[in-house]
């Protein structure tokens, strides 16, 4: 029997509607796994592959034909605006056979949630923090709404993989499971995964079933990408960007931008005319910015505003206005994003999307590619890339284009090796730890220590967890007054942690942006996001200030004046850069070839960079003079190896090599004043790795580096040691130094 045959009625009828001429391979390599073994299932492929309807139209059939008495299937989606886009998809289709779709968020109606508590039945829609939120509030009726559950499915399994959303949803899977006595397959959904292995390990991770991972055919895509560079100068008028050449099939722009405008937005602003497209960026400061400066140059050319804005600290109401708006397909309009678009939402027929600078990772550069050419036409994205011209005096590692030596790299790699990031699941995840123990004890009531030990560590995401290590957490907690200890000898949660459960933020672990105030004694002096840690430096109200001490609950951060410049702190690091991507970016300023998406502003930006490479040596030698006793080191490391290389020279080397000046831009360069010679400096820094390392030497004395979202309620040395073993990449390190080592002795 035929896969086609397999399925229910009203899928062979919703198949005949929509004229579709076959199945695609994906959709019958899924029906199989489904239909035919008990197994767990990966899917793989590209954006607008049809992976949603492959996991679905199997499944719908099965209910159609034995309709499970409790909800069925859940689908938990990362994104509201994911989970109102399929609700709609799916809605009609199953209401043919009368199986009920329910969806469940923080924007969903009371009266809705209400009929499915009265009525579990058919799919449930929801994220991974709605679906904490069940398991604390409704923990009683867990059994009723999902003692027949069969499924799960999670969408977009590998932006679950980036942090602890991911081991989240690992735990309340595993929650809901063991509660309502059931043992669900799971199915995931990803268009970019960069190790299908190790993420087919972690979904089937406590369900005693394999993840099948099916391969299948997919016919070649023609990319249209291009990627020029622009220097930000108040000189440079928009009028003087040069015509896009070796895409000649893109249309010239109509009219143009002031000329006063930033050139590169002023690119953007003329080449999004009369089209709709999504313009992407890195952080959620940038998006408010460059929306700002677009809204301005639709005022100064008296023209209707034409841009939008999109991001995860927006409410509900402006996300989904742009959201609609870009449904529209009357309107020509750009929305400006960060990664809240990046995944698949529906938002219509795109026709472009830029970008401005690089993404961090390659997966989000196919996602965000793979938003636009969806219907019969190519993905289409313009790299804009913006630098500050150079100052004449500026020394060498400042000169390098670091971004568009990025994207070239990210490009590159996925062209010429389908090359993704694997997920990096050997973590020490204590912030999640203190999560789920606070709401496992919240929705359980009393229990004994052993107990909650038990219900906690049994959690598969948490097995590098030691009891040891848990005992001190929970110590630290009943002293802290987040737990409470009854006359029983029971634990139950405190005072402390009542504030803390009780706050609807408790139901998500990313982290927010939250700012914290930056005092000196009692003067304010402003607020930032992400404070460096306890030693550092930072910028504000046009000084340079030490960071003396941080309260992470109060949100203070209390500085000192000091001089000299301001290294790049960790927490403005927006993301982990891969070591890959960094190598991948040293040989394209080696290499000699040309890539065929760049303009004729980047061509000559990359010349010029290429040129200074080999007349500074900085393709051969890692360690650079920048005259007299300043030294540039270029490592080529990922963020967390370039991280642990940092802290390994300034804490085990410094004395030794002399240290001074010590600067950083991570992950590209460090720049220092040292007394030894360059033979010496290599000499030096393998000697003190032939010792054993502790990779809690790597922190300074006093620094507790929270770093995930509730690392501030938990024991320092926890925090510690979760930092220096789940987030410095040690082991990278080590390999570089010794890359080097054996150079020197050649």
């Amino acid at each position: 029997m035929s896969v086609f045959d397999r399925y229910a009625p009203f899928v062979q009828d919703y198949i005949y509607r929509n004229q579709w001429q076959a199945l695609r391979g994906i959709q019958v390599a899924a029906a199989d796994v489904i239909f035919n073994t008990d197994e767990n299932l990966l899917l793989t492929a590209s954006t607008a592959s049809g992976k949603t309807e492959a996991a679905f139209f199997p499944i719908i059939s099965l209910f159609y034909e034995d309709p499970p008495q409790s909800v069925g299937c859940i689908y938990v989606g990362p994104l509201k605006a994911l989970i109102n886009d399929q609700f709609l998809r799916l809605n009609d289709l199953c209401a043919e056979a009368n199986i009920p779709v329910w969806h469940w968020h923080g924007d969903v109606s009371q009266n809705h949630k209400s009929k499915l508590i009265k009525n579990p039945s058919g799919i449930l829609q929801i994220t991974p923090e709605s679906l904490e939120a069940l398991l604390l509030r409704k923990h009683s009726i867990i059994p009723k709404l999902f003692h027949d559950l069969r499924f799960i499915i999670v969408d977009e399994v590998h932006s679950m993989l980036r942090g602890d959303r991911g081991g989240q949803t690992l735990c309340l899977i595993e929650r809901l499971s063991k509660l309502a006595d059931v043992n669900p397959r799971r199915i995931g959904l990803s268009a970019t995964i960069g190790d299908p292995q190790t993420t087919g390990k972690f979904l089937s991770l406590g369900t005693g079933r394999r993840t099948l991972i099916p391969k299948t055919d997919v016919k070649g895509i023609k990319w249209r990408i291009s990627m020029e560079h622009f220097y930000i100068s108040n000189t440079q008028a928009a009028e003087d960007n040069p015509e896009i050449s070796g895409m000649k099939e893109l249309d010239a722009p109509s009219d143009q931008a002031p000329k006063n405008a930033d050139p590169g937005l002023g690119y953007i602003f003329e080449h999004s005319r009369n089209k709709k497209c999504l313009l992407f960026v890195n952080s959620r400061e940038e998006c408010e910015a460059v929306t700002s400066r677009l809204h301005k140059y639709c005022k100064q050319r008296h023209e209707p505003d034409r841009f939008f804005i999109h991001h995860g600290n927006l409410s509900a109401s402006c996300r989904e206005t742009a959201e609609e708006i870009m449904k529209d397909e009357s309107r020509n309009v750009t929305t400006v994003t960060t990664s809240t678009l990046e995944l698949g939402i529906d938002i219509g027929r795109l026709e472009r999307a830029f970008q401005i600078d690089a993404p961090w990772t390659v997966s989000s550069f196919l996602q965000r590619m793979g938003r636009t050419g969806r219907r019969d036409t190519p993905p289409e994205m313009w790299f804009v890339m913006r630098e500050q011209p150079p100052d004449p005096r500026a020394m060498l590692p400042s000169t390098i284009p670091w971004k568009l030596l990025q994207a070239i790299s990210l490009v590159q790699l996925y062209l010429e090796e389908k090359w993704v990031e694997p997920p990096r699941l050997e973590r020490f995840p204590f912030s999640l730890l203190y999560h789920q123990t606070m709401s496992i004890l919240a929705s359980g009531g009393e229990m004994s220590p052993r107990k909650l030990a038990e219900r906690v560590l049994s959690l598969h995401y948490f097995h590098k967890i030691s009891l040891e290590d848990y005992k001190i957490l929970l110590r630290y907690l009943i002293d802290e007054e987040h737990i409470q200890k009854t006359e029983q000898g029971g634990l139950i949660v405190g005072i402390a942690g009542e504030r803390i459960i009780n706050s609807y933020r408790f139901y998500g672990v990313f982290q927010e942006n939250e700012e914290y105030t930056v005092r000196e004694e009692s003067q304010e002096l402003g607020t930032v996001v992400s404070p460096p840690p306890v030693g550092e430096k930072l910028a504000i109200a046009g000084h340079i200030w030490k960071v003396l001490d941080i309260d992470h609950k109060k949100h203070s951060v209390f500085v000192e004046l000091v001089g000299g410049n301001v290294p790049a702190y960790f927490g403005e690091c927006a993301g982990n850069l891969h070591t890959k991507i960094l190598e991948r970016m040293k040989q394209v300023l080696h290499e000699d070839r040309g890539y065929p998406y760049l303009m004729k502003n980047a061509v000559a930006r990359l010349a010029q960079a290429r040129k200074t490479a080999f007349n500074s040596g900085v393709i051969n030698k890692p360690l650079i003079n920048l005259g007299g006793k300043m030294w540039c080191l270029i490592p080529w490391l990922g963020t967390y190896a370039f991280l642990a290389l940092e802290r390994f020279l300034k804490i085990r080397c410094r004395s030794r090599l002399g240290l001074k000046s010590f600067d950083s831009v991570r992950p590209y360069y460090m720049q220092f004043i040292m007394k030894v010679s360059e033979k010496e400096f290599f000499e030096i820094i393998a000697d003190e790795l032939s010792e054993p390392l502790d990779p809690m030497e790597l922190l300074y004395p006093t620094e507790n580096p929270v770093f995930e979202k509730y690392d501030g309620y938990l024991p320092k040395e926890l925090v510690r040691k979760g930092f220096a073993f789940g987030v410095l990449d040690i082991e990278g390190m080590k390999k570089r130094v010794a890359e080097w080592s054996n150079k020197e002795n050649k």
